[in-house]
């Protein structure tokens, strides 16, 4: 799988991006927290292996974002490569997000 999650005990989901990061991850991504019963304390997404984000990947973000909370939400983005914070910055996610 592309896009695997992770929800700990105390309340923080974890979800990781391997590959490319586009429209072909829509429903996987979405799948990662919309289950959930509740919303998580933290959202943490790894985008370690991540290869390539696009800005269907940027939507998809905010979708996440909105969905745990809007502008209470806890979401950070770790382990990006600098090409994704180039990215991420041009599009001012440096201002909605944790991003390192």
């Amino acid at each position: 799988m592309a896009v695997e999650s992770e929800l700990s005990q105390d309340g923080k989901l974890t979800i990781r991006v391997k590959g490319r990061f586009d429209f072909g991850r829509h429903r996987e991504f979405r799948e990662a927290y919309e289950h959930l019963n509740s919303a998580p304390r933290t959202v943490v997404v790894d985008l370690k292996e991540a290869t390539y984000l696009d800005s269907s990947a940027l939507g998809m973000l905010l979708l996440l974002r909105d969905h745990v909370g809007g502008e209470e939400a806890r979401v950070s983005m770790v382990n990006t490569s600098s090409d994704v914070r180039k990215i991420l910055a041009i599009s001012n996610f440096d201002k909605l997000f944790d991003i390192s």
